[in-house]
């Protein structure tokens, strides 16, 4: 009987995750970066757009909201070629994670830019700001600070969804220990180190979001106390 746990076979693998980590930690952030994006764009066409645009952009939150991130994964990949969408699998991981998500931070924008003073923007049309210059000069400084603890909560999300980019060979973390795993037959050492690998990203990111929210709220902060 094999022993439970080699250290010669872990420090073996760790390289190997460790190659795989990176590409972890770049899906996340670029699909983070286009949710953000995509967000934001989601919600001010929710609220500036013309009626009909503006529900057509809810009605496609709302779907993407409600259908798995892995069927829109293959959806993307595998099926988007049969429209003239014939993407390579980087490039449509990004996208099918940032897109999703985009319809989760626009839901967060939402309320956080539902959140600013009406005052604000009567200041900003009586003071004849145009629609690009009020958004980015006082409504978005306003409203960004408390979004901060969901914004980060769903980066965190994205970050442990990234396991599921693997089903288009994409080779990620989970999908370096599962292939280490096939090969040498033992999944202990490397399951767990990835494990170990997203514990850790999970609980320094979360700690990073708080004292950054708390930087971001000054007030918030001074209640606390």
């Amino acid at each position: 009987m094999s022993k439970l746990w080699d250290w010669d076979f872990a420090f073996k693998c760790a390289p190997l995750l460790a190659e795989a980590a990176v590409v972890t930690v770049q899906a996340t952030l670029l699909a983070y970066l286009i949710s953000l994006a995509g967000g934001l764009v989601f919600a001010i066409a929710r609220r500036n757009a013309p009626p009909r645009v503006s529900r057509v952009v809810t009605e496609s939150v709302e779907v993407i909201r409600t259908t798995p991130l892995l069927v829109q994964i293959y959806f993307l990949y595998f099926v988007g070629p049969q429209f003239g969408f014939d993407i390579p699998a980087w490039t449509a991981g990004l996208l099918a994670l940032g897109i999703h998500y985009s319809c989760y931070t626009a839901e967060v924008y939402r309320a956080g830019l539902a959140n600013v003073n009406r005052g604000q923007w009567e200041a900003a049309t009586a003071l004849n700001f145009g629609a690009f210059r009020t958004y980015w000069s006082i409504v978005l400084p306003q409203a960004i600070p408390p979004m901060i603890p969901m914004l980060g909560n769903y980066l965190i999300s994205m970050f442990k969804e990234t396991p599921l980019l693997s089903v288009i060979s994409i080779i990620e973390i989970m999908a370096r220990a599962k292939l280490i795993g096939n090969e040498y037959y033992r999944y202990t050492e490397p399951v767990t180190l990835v494990g170990i690998f997203f514990l850790v990203v999970s609980l320094v990111s979360a700690k990073a979001i708080s004292v950054a929210e708390h930087k971001l709220n000054p007030k918030e902060r001074r209640n606390v106390r």
